[in-house]
Order: structure tokens, then sequence, then C-alpha cells
């Protein structure tokens, strides 16, 4: 099967660009995106993925506001041209390769409709490959890229309009592709003798003159098998940006250290002070203060109907709200989170999010089993 993509001297097999070079049902690539209010008023979340091997597309557009969330969600059979990223009212546009993308829901029946444009104010960073297997097969093998901007345009819900103002609405595009859980899961088979327990955080800071980022995954006993950290230099117009790749841009290597205190009850933080340290011995302290909550199955993370890479039928669109104050924070649909996050780092501030999936028991958190709440 020919697409668009094969005029382009870009193929690393002798396929087609359409099929994948693995049969891996659970392949996956994503756009993932979000946005925030500098005084942490709001938040929105934007994804939207193709799984080749499942024939699935799926959307979806999630806001935090005011203790609640509204969230879009959509679904179709996989178009067979790659370059067509439309799911019913749902349109995401690549004005510019590694620049401006648009997002556009139409009106439709579910009241939730935007137009917003990001902006990039740094060129990309390319994450480590992330890498987990369990006793029998490849759980996860997937490569991520990050690149910092803003927002501007609007988004409507429940009857209101939230105007999104590019002075004041930091943001990120995260791209990732390869190989993660997703749609149903492997069946058959003699049970797995044991599971692994998973603690991941994400921590992409917007700074005066810089960008940061750190993540690290560990397992129940705090060993961190994998980490990235970063540092990409802010431009003041996407005309500065240097290219894919700024090479003033900054690695650093090593353990990222964190003392984190969670909210009693709950698998999320109420505060937490995350050094960033390369093996070079530099170190970089960061105080977090979260702000504003956002759960992630708003964009179908753990979604019990709207996960990722569900069949929905050829083409199918919801929309649903909740108060935040009412949910379950252990049910596995909600553990899942963002938070907007105040930093401090000296005299410096800076605006981002702390994102955090604790499941299963970890010495470094306290977690005694599968889903209980710190004490």
């Amino acid at each position: 099967m020919l697409s668009k993509f094969d005029d382009y001297p870009i193929h690393q097999t002798a396929e087609p660009l359409f099929h994948t070079a693995t049969s891996d049902r659970f392949t996956y690539d994503r756009f993932w995106y979000n946005g925030h209010a500098r005084d942490g008023s709001f938040y929105f979340g934007v994804a939207l993925c193709r799984y080749p091997n499942l024939g699935i597309m799926d959307c979806s557009l999630s806001l935090a506001i005011e203790g609640h969330q509204y969230a879009f969600h959509g679904s179709r059979r996989a178009p067979l041209e790659p370059t067509e990223t439309e799911v019913g009212p749902f349109a995401l546009q690549i004005l510019e390769p590694m620049g401006r993308h648009r997002v556009v829901i139409a009106a439709n029946d579910t009241g939730i409709e935007c137009d917003l444009l990001f902006t990039p104010y740094t060129s990309c960073i390319e994450e480590g490959r992330q890498t987990l297997r369990n006793e029998r097969h490849l759980v996860m093998d997937a490569t991520r890229l990050d690149q910092f901007g803003r927002w501007e345009g609007w988004i409507r819900y429940d009857g209101r309009e939230l105007k999104v103002d590019g002075r004041s609405t930091f943001g990120l595009k995260d791209r990732s592709w390869g190989i993660r859980p997703v749609g149903d899961p492997y069946s058959g088979g003699a049970p797995l003798a044991d599971y692994q327990a998973i603690h991941f955080n994400w921590m992409p800071i917007h700074w005066e003159d810089q960008c940061s980022l750190a993540g690290w995954f560990e397992d129940g006993t705090g060993n961190q098998w994998h980490t990235d950290q970063c540092f990409l230099p802010r431009y003041a117009s996407m005309d500065e940006i240097p290219g894919t790749n700024d090479p003033d841009s900054r690695i650093w290597q090593g353990q990222v250290q964190h003392r984190v205190s969670m909210i009693p009850g709950t698998r999320r933080a109420s505060a937490a002070v995350i050094t960033m340290q390369d093996r070079s011995g530099e170190t970089m302290e960061v105080t977090l203060e979260p702000v504003l909550v956002h759960r992630m199955k708003g964009l179908g993370y753990q979604h019990p109907q709207w996960g990722h890479g569900k069949w929905q039928g050829e083409l199918a669109i919801a929309g649903e709200s909740w108060q935040d104050s009412e949910l379950d924070p252990l049910a596995l649909e909600n553990i899942h989170v963002q938070q907007i996050v105040r930093a401090s780092c000296g005299e410096r501030v800076g605006h981002g999010v702390l994102e955090q999936l604790h499941i299963g028991p970890s010495r470094s958190y306290g977690f005694a089993d599968w889903f209980d709440g710190a004490p």
C-alpha cells in the first residue's frame, strides 16, 4: 500500500512506509500536547494516535478548569493514508514539521469545540529509547521527542468559551512511537509468574530563558531503569530556533533524586523537591508546588471505555465531564495525573507540570501494595 510519504527519500526497509517494520499488535504512533495557564487557572491536553496493526485511530481533548474536567473522545477506522489526521470533527494540522501545529474541533453533538495553535520556542529533544520487558515478551519499546512552546486560540465547553492567550499559555508537543500496551491485552497462555510495578514521573518546566525536562521510570525497589534529563534554550520567536536539533541543548545523564510528599490517601504529590544531576557532578534542585490536577483518563489513559486503541466502530465521538473532588483517587482510571506546578530554583521561577503514574508497591514512595494510598 503506497502513501504520500513514499514520494520522499525516507524509507528504512524495502516496504512502502504504510507497512510497519513489526507485526506487534501494540505498535503505535502518537501526537500528544499539553497547555496550561501561567496562573494555573486551566490545563488542557490533546492526543491523536494511529495504531497501524490494529487499524484504529483515536483522539481526544481534555480541559481541567475550576475543579471540573471536560473531555472529547473520538475514534475511527484508521485511514489508509497516514497523512490523514482527522477523526470526525477533530483535525490535527501540521502547518510546519517541527513548527506550528493547529488543532480544530468543529461544532458537534458533545458541545466541545476548539481552534488552537501551537507555536514552538525551542528546538526538539530526543528522549532516550524506553525499553521494558517482562519474563516473556517486550512490553514497551518507544522513542519520544519533546518541543516546548506556547498556545493561542479558544476552547468551547459547557456553553462557555475559554480564551487561550499566547502570552500566558505554556505548552509542550510530545511525539512518541514504537510499542506500548494499547487496545486489548494479550490473552491465553500461562499466567505471568510476577507482575511489574511501574512508577513514572515526568517534569517539563518552562523557565524564562530555557526549558528543562526530567523524567524517570522506577521499579518497586526504587531502581531507576530509565531516566531523561535535558535543557533547551528558549527563543523569542520561531524564526530564531536554529533547527530541529539545537547545538546549544544540553543532555544530562545520571539518576534523578526526588523527595515527594503525597496527599494522604492518594498517589499524587502535594509537594516535591527534584534534583537533576549529571554524571559530571553538576546538579540543579527544583522545588515544585502543585496548583491544579488533570486526570489523564481525559486523554484515554486507563479509561474504561475510551482507552487507547480500543475499537469503537467505524466512527464514534463522545463527550463527558466530572468534578474532581467526587472521584476515587485510587481507582486505576484516576491514578495517572498531570498537575500544573509552580517551580522554583533559587530565585528563578518556572511553570510546568509534574506527571505521575504509580502502580504497585514502592520502596521509594512507601506504597506497600498495588493500589494503597499514602499514609
